[in-house]
């Protein structure tokens, strides 16, 4: 996401799955108290959030969640929206409320933040790649465990677009798929007899799977590992007659940022990508008692 643009409209997370997550972490973080902060005197105080570096800041709904589950009554004031694009030392918000829920808050709603923001600023970079080009950013299942809808929802925040959510929506047929039915066409025949309104992605390891997959019929094909000379053949085979890219295809295995460009002008429609979420460096964020600096 380019500095100045917008956020694009994500639907927020679903409350209960928010209030789960964050309840989880504070019982982890807590335990049987927070026996550091009760050191301090319990009054009113003031805290602000403060960004390091730049990113794309995610994860304001479990920040928010975290502290006033431990007080009810804490003012949040964000200067941000979520889903904006911030230089290293941004203020991202301020804080009001009791000081020791201030205190036994700041570390589980620091993490949410910070984790989230980084899914978020990375899928940015990867969607900023391919600007442009029509292809279209892709996450996948190798989520922090426990973490999936979060982690999904900031690619959605940072641009990108989400591939199944679990093994219960898509189906999704693999080699081991084409050796037990013997076939690509057998083993879509066999997923459209079970499972005829879910969605069937097919992985082809050679262009004459991929020429089989599109005669079967199936909703995206994903082409993996392919060189780049048999990836272009790939997709001439997918636009031209008899197909006339009825079919997406996708790219996945072996990406990184350097040479996604590359691959999207190659002129597939998607390209997953498992470090969005799986390689996974924080933000540098930190939340201090007191005002904000001045300037």
């Amino acid at each position: 996401m380019s500095p100045g643009t917008p956020p694009a409209t994500v639907p927020p997370p679903p409350v209960e799955q928010v209030d789960a997550d964050v309840a989880r972490a504070l019982i982890e973080d807590i335990g049987s108290g927070d026996v550091t902060a009760s050191l301090l005197p319990d009054g009113d105080d003031v805290a602000y959030l403060l960004c390091k570096e730049d990113a794309v800041v995610c994860g304001r709904p479990w920040f928010d969640t975290c502290h006033r589950a431990l007080d009810q009554g804490v003012r949040i004031d964000w200067r941000v929206r979520e889903g904006d694009s911030v230089a290293a030392g941004t203020v991202l918000a301020t804080l009001a409320g009791r000081s020791r829920a201030l205190v036994t808050a700041e570390r589980t709603a620091l993490n949410f933040l910070q984790t989230l923001s980084g899914t978020a600023t990375t899928t940015a970079a990867h969607v900023d790649a391919v600007r442009g080009t029509g292809t279209r950013i892709l996450d996948t299942r190798k989520t922090l465990p426990g973490l999936r809808v979060a982690q999904k929802y900031a690619v959605r925040v940072g641009g990108g677009d989400n591939h199944r959510m679990g093994l219960y929506d898509t189906v999704m047929l693999k080699e081991n798929h084409v050796r037990a039915f013997g076939s690509v066409a057998a083993a879509i025949a066999q997923a459209r007899a079970r499972h005829p309104a879910l969605p069937l992605v097919v992985e082809v390891e050679t262009l004459a799977q991929l020429r089989d997959a599109l005669e079967a019929g199936c909703d995206r094909v994903l082409i993996d590992d392919f060189a780049p000379g048999q990836r272009r053949e790939a997709v001439r085979i997918a636009r031209d007659a008899p197909f006339h890219g009825r079919i997406p295809l996708e790219v996945s295995g072996s990406v990184d940022l350097e040479g996604l460009r590359a691959i999207a002008a190659d002129g597939v429609d998607f390209v997953s990508i498992g470090a969005l979420t799986k390689h996974v460096r924080a933000i540098d964020l930190s939340m201090k008692l007191g005002p904000p600096p001045e300037g």
